[in-house]
């Protein structure tokens, strides 16, 4: 990790040259996100739903990524707020037999598993949109896909972010049935600052518990290049979290409460930017508290590309893709 610049900030913007509603509160008073509550064929006559397209954009490399996936006829709900807060929202992507199935207006009998993605950016920078091709890749292998937003820092610093994580997962499990989804088939899947995200808020039942679920409730957690043993008031990534915070009282090693699913932790074997022993503590801490846990290790990837290689067109570049898959299909199928 570099001190010289915002962590892993050079990651989300794909630096490297080749990546470049509706009813609400019906289960909890204390959840105010809002809840979806709808069919196939209602989203279609509402126009929610959509064929996964990717417009111009500006000539970002994330950009780029999006451009070359193409939808392959998966289809996608957007800009649906799991909170209160315009950044607390997600877009949801559809296999291709389910999309087709919801176009047609048919009956739709089977359930797909879902996933929950919490994308990177130094809890400062990253969209929704901008990580499409995650969500696209993970709907055509048959998954239900939420990619979500979340506060950021500075104006938002930890916990906000990991709890807008829990609540989306929340949402997503109360609404998974209205989906198309099984909510007992949920994983949640993260990357870098995201994987800290996703990892913090299930490894710590107190981030799931207002919205009455505990972590055992989700299925399986995937974790990519996260950060989530280090230092950060030695780095300018301090700005994400509180002035007086220590990284004992914040750091998701040192956070483990509740039981807990099984865990998959992947490390790119090229990361300058996150560390490998980020996931060796993570793995030894979980393992100490009784959880499974399996590690892989993203041959030949950057921090850039452990995340850009989701996009099927690019998955020439590593494993990444085949790893998650694998065990996703182990786990929840």
């Amino acid at each position: 990790m570099k001190n010289s610049q915002k962590y892993m900030q050079q990651n989300e913007k794909m630096s490297e040259s080749t990546l470049n509603h509706v009813e609400s509160h019906n289960k909890s008073a204390k959840r105010k996100a809002r809840t979806l509550r709808f069919g196939g064929a209602a989203l279609f006559a509402l126009g929610s739903i959509a064929l996964a397209t990717q417009n111009a954009q500006a000539l970002s490399p994330l950009a780029i990524v999006n451009g070359i996936t193409t939808s392959g006829g998966v289809g996608v709900s957007k800009d649906i707020l799991y909170g209160d807060e315009p950044s607390q929202d997600l877009d949801i992507y559809y296999p291709k037999p389910l999309t087709q199935a919801m176009k047609a207006q048919s009956a739709i009998e089977d359930t797909y598993p879902m996933v929950v993605f919490v994308y990177g950016g130094s809890w400062e920078n990253g969209t929704k949109e901008e990580y499409a091709f995650v969500g696209q890749s993970l709907a055509k292998a048959g998954y239900v896909t939420a990619v979500i937003n979340y506060r950021k820092a500075p104006e938002h610093v930890y916990p906000d972010y990991v709890e807008d994580a829990a609540q989306a997962i929340a949402w997503s499990m109360d609404n998974a049935a209205s989906l198309h989804a099984d909510p007992s088939r949920l994983a949640v899947i993260g990357h870098s600052a995201g994987a800290f995200n996703a990892v913090a808020a299930v490894s710590n039942e107190d981030f799931l518990a207002p919205y009455g679920m505990k972590p055992t409730d989700i299925a399986a957690v995937i974790g990519i290049a996260g950060p989530y043993s280090y230092d950060f008031t030695q780095f300018d990534s301090a700005s994400a979290f509180p002035a007086d915070a220590t990284p004992d009282q914040i750091m998701p090693d040192r956070q483990i409460k509740g039981a807990q699913p099984p865990y998959l932790l992947l490390t790119a074997e090229k990361d300058k930017i996150v560390h490998d022993t980020n996931t060796i503590k993570m793995t030894e801490a979980l393992k100490k508290a009784g959880v499974t846990v399996e590690n892989g290790k993203i041959e030949g990837a950057s921090h850039a590309t452990s995340i850009g290689a989701m996009a099927p067109p690019l998955r020439w570049l590593n494993d990444v893709r085949a790893q998650v898959l694998t065990y996703l299909d182990k786990t929840l199928k």
